[in-house]
């Protein structure tokens, strides 16, 4: 893990291996409150002059960056087969020393400032770079997963569908110090704002065997979007794809309308599931998470704004 947070800057510059003849791997600056926030974009070969195409903000988790994370994802892959782009925003060690977004310091007011940066990436992106600003989606592993949430709970107008892939739910931490034990699932959530019932879907991974956020997070953050929407969870469906992990998903429904859609993998640790062998908090032999998450996206897209 040091070797990876320690790793020389031009490193971080160079594509990911899934992209390197694939499409372009741009970097971008914002400037935060606090000074410039860089991020990098995958941009698909071949998008045509007045083409928009999807966006897919993924917010990495804590000893990642922009170029680790794309690497055990490849979410950059499923982009180019299905022609979206990749928002890959990058928390800087100064501010946080393992590179985790601050998304439970919302005392302070740090993860707010967090998101209002995030969100300005997501507008230059959309400027330059034409992307559909009606079919934008987040997702995000660990803390990268927790602050997806504080995005999409704080700016639910502006994203279609979120995911958390081993995250904590918005509203069960307010500190450093309340993190730690909402990470174990010893705090309950408490909704954020008054616009609870126009969040976008959810849709939630979470590893049964995840021994740094507990299970029982995900549990959690797919029945405060159920209550938020007044929904109702359908029977449980075990599900295998060949020799990966086992599944459970459940579904979440309004009026035919997925609300949350819960997938706990048996077996699957705190690690990107179905992710690039070789890296750090990445697992091979789960589900394809990046596929789901894509899949999850685009049905979203096509499904009418909830009222």
């Amino acid at each position: 893990m040091l070797r990876q947070a320690a790793k020389p800057l031009r490193e971080r510059h160079r594509p990911p291996a899934s992209s390197a003849s694939a499409g372009s791997w741009l970097m971008g600056l914002v400037m935060a409150a606090d000074g410039p926030r860089r991020y990098y974009l995958f941009r698909p070969a071949g998008v045509r002059f007045g083409e928009r195409l999807p966006l897919l903000v993924m917010l990495h988790g804590c000893h990642q960056d922009a170029k680790s994370f794309a690497d055990s994802t490849r979410m950059n892959s499923v982009a180019v087969r299905e022609r979206f782009l990749v928002l890959y925003p990058e928390q800087p060690r100064v501010c946080n020393a393992q590179g985790c977004w601050n998304w439970f310091d919302t005392q302070s007011g740090r993860a707010f400032n967090e998101a209002a940066w995030l969100m300005k990436a997501v507008d230059q992106v959309c400027v330059l770079y034409a992307a559909d600003r009606e079919r934008i989606a987040v997702a995000g592993l660990s803390a990268g997963a927790s602050m997806a949430a504080l995005l999409a709970t704080r700016y639910p107008q502006r994203f279609k569908a979120l995911v958390m892939h081993s995250g904590v739910p918005p509203g069960a931490a307010s500190s450093p110090a309340s993190a730690l034990g909402a990470m174990r699932g010893r705090r309950e959530p408490l909704a954020p704002g008054d616009v609870a019932g126009h969040w976008p879907p959810l849709m939630v991974i979470h590893g049964e065997a995840d021994g740094v956020v507990s299970a029982r997070n995900a549990g959690a953050a797919a029945q405060m979007w159920s209550e938020a929407a007044g929904a109702s969870a359908s029977e449980p469906q075990q599900q295998r794809r060949g020799q990966r992990y086992p599944m459970t998903v459940t579904q979440f429904k309004r009026a035919r309308q997925v609300v949350a859609t819960l997938v706990e993998v048996g077996g699957l640790g705190h690690a990107w599931s179905g992710g690039a062998a070789r890296q750090h908090f990445s697992d091979a032999n789960g589900p394809d998470a990046s596929r789901m998450i894509w899949r999850f996206a685009a049905r979203q897209f096509d499904t009418p704004t909830r009222g």
